[in-house]
């Protein structure tokens, strides 16, 4: 069967936020360790120790949310990762719109992705026309 054009935005909506996730944030926790802890986890109030384990939440998220059958597991996971940056971010008082907010647009990218691409979502959450 072939996938609508719904399905296909939601994909690519899907592997931009996967992508982003990879490159910009779960890489840098692993490859440049030192730099992440002291230009973005000290700021924030966390301690480096914690740099690895929240890169290998991150990591587990994204797989899950890539996985069809685990995906709503991943993005409820990676909701509640985002939630705690946010948080982060708005108890440092950090600009609103950039930093603190950031977690919410990731947010709605990675569900909205998910929402196209899964038709079983879009059922539970329809869009309501009057």
């Amino acid at each position: 069967m072939k996938a609508s054009p719904t399905v296909w935005t939601g994909r690519v909506l899907s592997g931009l936020f996967v992508l982003f996730m990879l490159g910009a944030s779960i890489a840098p926790k692993f490859l440049m360790a030192d730099m992440v802890a002291e230009q973005n986890m000290t700021p924030l109030g966390w301690p480096a120790k914690y740099l690895l384990l929240i890169g290998l939440i991150e990591l587990t998220c994204v797989i899950l949310y890539v996985v069809p059958r685990t995906s709503l597991l991943g993005a409820i996971l990676m909701t509640g990762l985002l939630g705690g940056a946010i948080a982060s971010n708005l108890r440092v008082e950090n600009p609103l719109f950039s930093h603190t907010l950031f977690g919410v647009y990731l947010g709605l990218v990675m569900w909205g992705g998910l929402w196209l691409r899964d038709a079983s979502l879009r059922a539970v959450f329809p869009v309501r026309r009057s």
